[in-house]
């Protein structure tokens, strides 16, 4: 049960008033974490846009929860729906979550992803700005690309210097590969839209604040494929491992998994997001690395902590051989390509949020592997016995 609006104080000792907040693209990962912490610890009212509703379903009923009056769903698509402007006038703040963000799909579907993270998110930040509404909007630690460090010589002494890979939001530059590598499709129309929010700030004075995820992972990321998503889907890497775990095959290292990468347990980062919400002083005109730099492994690495803590939760051996190596031409088509690692710089959101994550990579993946195997299963055990009764 959220407390009373009069209680509650933001980082400076001011009361916080109770505002209405649109959130595009509640219905998703982030936005159901979202959403049940502004239910269940403020006095906020959601107005949750999207095409699905199936993670908040639990949010949306009127007899089991005493916030139904301050969350209203709104099935649409920002792409072209005329009530878009009317509930951002309607807010005193729009979350902008919506986006193609899936690796996969940077190769297959360039266009969608252009169009889904760039040409969708123009209407959102013109209505902002129009109406003088504040924006949160989403971005990705993609802008960054690849490392200063990546293009040192393997053996550089300097490769090991932080200087040469720490991601700074003000410092740090953005290096894609070349234009034929379609995986950078995602992070140029990252980049560009916020290129474009910022210049509304400074020459039209919109109040934005930018947030770049470091991987955030939990439960309800994603979905396994055949039983919440399309079979041939591919889920990022957290739900594309569980999947395997979850039928007993083997994990695709793309590569061989030297990728290194940071991860943040979701609970955590939805911590910080709140503080940016409720603390607009500080928050506002800011970009915000948000993930955890203690928590960096490589794919690798990842793959055989989530082996043997799904062993540890199923109460199943792992496979003799748990991994086999892919290449990312197989495993995501012509066009591919990647960063070699995203280590983020906590300093700005440390300094104006007081913000640091908590939870260890273990307990994170612990967390989320309970919650998948309890939810997913015995409906996998189903699928693949039906599947077998029909060979």
């Amino acid at each position: 049960m959220a407390t009373g609006g009069a209680s509650r104080v933001d980082l400076d000792g001011k009361p916080i008033r109770p505002i209405t907040i649109c959130m595009i693209g509640a219905g998703g990962f982030i936005g159901s974490h979202l959403c049940e912490k502004l239910m269940s610890e403020t006095p906020h009212k959601v107005l949750a846009l999207d095409v699905y509703n199936d993670k908040i379903k639990h949010l949306l009923e009127p007899d089991t929860n005493p916030w139904a009056d301050r969350i209203q769903f709104h099935r649409l698509n920002i792409k072209h729906d005329s009530r878009l402007e009317g509930l951002i006038k309607m807010s005193d703040l729009t979350i902008n979550l919506a986006a193609i963000c899936t690796p996969a799909d940077y190769n297959t579907r360039p266009l969608d992803t252009i169009y889904s993270n760039f040409i969708d998110a123009l209407p959102v930040v013109k209505y902002c700005s129009e109406n003088n509404k504040r924006l949160i909007h989403f971005s990705t630690c993609e802008v960054y690309g690849k490392t200063v460090g990546s293009f040192l010589p393997k053996d550089s002494p300097l490769r090991l210097d932080p200087a040469y890979y720490i991601l700074k939001e003000d410092a740090s530059p953005c290096i894609f590969g070349s234009i034929e590598k379609q995986r950078w499709s995602y992070a140029c129309a990252k980049q560009l839209i916020e290129r474009l929010i910022y210049a509304e700030g400074a020459e039209n004075g919109l109040q934005f604040t930018i947030v770049r995820p470091f991987n955030w992972i939990g439960p309800r990321m994603d979905f396994i494929p055949g039983i919440d998503g399309p079979s041939e889907g591919v889920p990022r890497v957290l739900a594309c491992f569980s999947n395997s775990l979850l039928r007993h095959e083997q994990l695709k290292l793309v590569d061989g998994g030297q990728s290194q990468r940071t991860f943040i347990y979701i609970k955590d980062a939805i911590e910080a997001v709140l503080l940016m919400i409720e603390n607009p002083d500080r928050a506002n005109g800011h970009i915000f690395n948000v993930g955890n730099p203690n928590n960096e492994v490589t794919v690798r690495q990842l793959a055989e902590m989530m082996t043997e803590i799904y062993s540890k939760v199923s109460g199943e051996p792992p496979l003799d051989v748990p991994t086999v190596d892919v290449s990312s031409k197989v495993f995501y088509g012509e066009g591919y390509d990647d960063s070699d690692k995203r280590i983020p710089d906590m300093t700005i959101i440390n300094r104006q949020l007081g913000w640091n994550p908590k939870t260890s990579l273990w307990d994170l993946l612990e967390s989320t592997l309970t919650y998948q195997h309890r939810t997913y299963a015995e409906a996998i055990k189903q699928t693949m016995s039906k599947s077998t009764a029909s060979c």
